[in-house]
């Protein structure tokens, strides 16, 4: 914030030669001190959420830290950490088709199964449905080893890992044992219908025109769907992608919204911000 904190006894002095940023670094530790509960203290991940809060928008910091979505395996409460990331869930919330578009690292798919899941809970829906399109199944799938099932694993991955930090395994297993939880890849939703169901669409810019479509017409009463991607990271090759047609068409149909991240939104390591710029810079 170009100002220098420090600390004599129960007394903390800011120094800077600008004097706006000193009131917006004062302002700022008033917030945080109203947000360290009695006999709880701020995490250094806390810090860097209130921060970036700070960054767009002072008056939304506390924002940050309510209204959880879940809880982690080791009881930690899953929460937005931007202000992108809190309006993406509100958005959920509210429409029936949301659209999370971003670089990687902005927690587009992991707060989409967390939503998932927390609607799963509580009985909101009766099933999760959670699919990728496997872009390489024609060229390489066919030489890892296995059956099909282990074959089209590694694309499905991400969403086991989400999936993973917030249920204990045997839950997991019980669950796609009983096809409450389904993860499959994009081909294997045609010609289906999705009841009471939360479909999650990941990695959405590898998808086709026809199998976006597809994936959008397969939504039944009482059902959600999101559909995650990256724009930058399109590895079709010979077709457009169905998540840039479908995010021209259907801009301003009410129900579906779109929710655009930035590098700012990224809560990965650190330098994975400073990678996304450098890429978009030498892009551009």
């Amino acid at each position: 914030m170009g100002v220098r904190i420090g600390q004599r006894g129960t007394q903390i002095h800011i120094h800077g030669e600008n004097h706006e940023r000193v009131q917006r670094a004062a302002c700022l530790l008033e917030k945080l001190c109203v947000l360290a509960r009695p006999g709880c203290g701020l995490s250094l991940e806390d810090m860097e959420k209130a921060l970036c809060g700070f960054e767009d928008n002072s008056e939304s910091v506390e924002q940050l830290f309510q209204n959880p979505i879940g809880k982690r395996l080791g009881g930690s409460a899953v929460l937005p950490r931007t202000l992108a990331q809190k309006r993406y869930v509100e958005m959920i919330e509210r429409q029936d088709i949301v659209f999370g578009l971003g670089p990687a690292g902005t927690g587009k798919t992991y707060l989409a199964v967390a939503m998932a899941v927390a609607a799963l809970m509580e009985h909101r829906v009766r099933r999760i449905v959670l699919t990728r399109p496997a872009v390489e199944a024609g060229e390489k799938l066919g030489f890892l080893p296995g059956d099909l099932a282990q074959k089209v694993d590694p694309y499905l991955r991400p969403l086991h890992d989400a999936l993973a930090d917030l249920l204990d395994r045997n839950r997991i297993e019980q669950w796609l044992e009983e096809e409450v939880i389904e993860v499959a890849p994009l081909a294997f939703m045609r010609g289906r219908t999705l009841h009471d169901a939360y479909a999650i669409l990941d990695e959405a810019q590898n998808a086709s025109i026809e199998q976006m479509k597809m994936f959008l017409t397969r939504l039944g009463p009482r059902s959600k769907a999101v559909v995650t991607g990256d724009l930058t990271q399109v590895d079709l090759t010979g077709k457009p992608s169905g998540l840039v047609h479908a995010r021209h068409i259907l801009q301003g149909i009410e129900g579906i919204g779109f929710l655009e991240f930035s590098e700012k939104d990224v809560i990965r390591h650190r330098l994975v911000k400073e990678i996304i710029k450098a890429y978009e810079a030498k892009e551009g």
